[in-house]
């Protein structure tokens, strides 16, 4: 009898840490939502019926669920943010989310977390916001599997999809963005994954870090953007199973790395951009496993890149394999697949006897000179870098694989 009594007093504290819930519609005993937020208690859950809701700010400052049944439309009045949360474990789920406002002076925002920890943002809808969801000062939460539909014609008309400044420990998995200036930006954020994305057809970067450490971003797809992502002034950051595709301009690339240190670049997939990755002053960064295929130029390298490290990738049909502008500076590409290899492997090891020159006299050129890329497939460009191959004089003496891989890697 006392195990019962104990068995049914834990039922009600569970069912008291549910909460209450208060439901929103025409016909229920709310009909405006931000008067239902006020009446809820912390823990408890305000759920908005089906429909199309005008609403102005809405403000969220207690432990709350914000839910909605079949997608309601959240539409405000064109000039001022939609929800901004500034309490702890707060929860939305299942809104779409228009007519936010717009401002070339204010970064105005869909969605805003200032100072929040422990929130939620899943399954929602944005569309055409300035800015979509904005995290001001947040940390430990989690924004998935959201939609976030801009209109952006250049990078003025629009801010991010997903911004977070000076926020740690995020998640954020599942979400497609699209049409906005940077479909991810973080800047001063560390400790969080990026994980699971679609950033598409964006105005400027796919993502973008700047100034943030201890990050990792893997299983996402750049396509069609400006550049497909920017790692700048930044330190630790993880880049696996990723692809970058599409990524085309005069000055775009899938990845640029400029001034980040300690950095992996794993399992990546790299095709048709302009440049595969380019670098600029970044040191101790290794490169596995990854798949260059048709791109303009593979891997560009500028000065003061350190300690770089290529090997067991496969660099299939680039128009260029490798450029450096600068000293080489201990950087290696050892054991490593070419596809415009044509060495051989007399003792059977799967490398080849002959050390292979990735760089070749024409990218170097074509990067001074970048009208002559219209002699690119003539037979002159050929006798050019088989002249330089035999007797090399411009190109770098010591950028060679010493030991070229005749099988692909993956």
């Amino acid at each position: 009898m006392k195990s019962l009594s104990i068995l049914l007093g834990c039922m009600v504290v569970s069912l008291s840490l549910l909460g209450s819930s208060f439901r929103v519609c025409d016909a229920c005993a709310f009909q405006d939502i931000q008067q239902a937020i006020e009446a809820a208690n912390p823990g408890d859950e305000v759920r908005i019926l089906p429909g199309e809701y005008a609403i102005s700010t809405l403000l969220i400052d207690k432990k709350l669920r914000l839910v909605g049944e079949g997608m309601p439309i959240l539409r405000g009045n064109r000039q001022d943010e939609l929800l901004i949360i500034t309490a702890d474990s707060v929860e939305i789920s299942g809104l779409e989310f228009r007519d936010a406002g717009k401002s070339n002076l204010k970064d105005l925002a869909a969605v805003r977390v200032k100072g929040a920890q422990y929130f939620t943002i899943n399954g929602n809808r944005i569309m055409d916001a300035y800015f979509g969801i904005y995290i001001e000062k947040g940390k430990k939460g989690w924004i998935t599997n959201n939609v976030l539909i801009g209109l952006a014609k250049d990078e003025m008309s629009a801010g991010n999809a997903i911004h977070a400044w000076d926020a740690k420990q995020l998640q954020i998995i599942g979400n497609e963005v699209r049409g906005y200036r940077d479909g991810i930006y973080l800047e001063f954020v560390n400790e969080s994954e990026i994980r699971d994305n679609l950033s598409l057809n964006n105005i400027r970067y796919g993502l973008h870090f700047m100034f943030s450490n201890d990050d990792s971003y893997t299983c996402n797809l750049f396509r069609n953007n400006g550049a497909g992502v920017a790692v700048m002034f930044s330190k630790r950051i993880e880049m696996r199973h990723n692809r970058f595709e599409h990524n085309w301009g005069r000055s775009s690339y899938g990845l640029l790395l400029k001034e980040i240190y300690d950095a992996e670049i794993w399992d990546n997939y790299f095709e048709k951009n302009t440049i595969g990755i380019l670098l600029e002053g970044s040191t101790r960064l290794t490169y596995q496993f990854n798949e260059f295929r048709a791109n303009g130029w593979a891997v560009q390298m500028s000065g003061g890149c350190l300690d770089n490290h290529f090997s067991f990738n496969d660099f299939l049909y680039n128009s260029n394999d490798l450029v450096i502008n600068g000293r080489v500076n201990n950087n290696s590409f050892d054991n490593n697949h070419w596809s415009s290899y044509t060495g051989y492997d007399l003792d059977k090891d799967g490398a080849g006897d002959v050390a292979y020159r990735p760089v070749k006299l024409y990218s170097y050129i074509q990067g001074q000179v970048p009208e002559s890329i219209i002699l690119m497939r003539s037979f002159f460009i050929d006798l050019l870098n088989f002249s330089e191959k035999v007797s090399p004089v411009f190109t770098p003496e010591n950028v060679l694989d010493h030991r070229p891989l005749l099988n692909r890697v993956l």
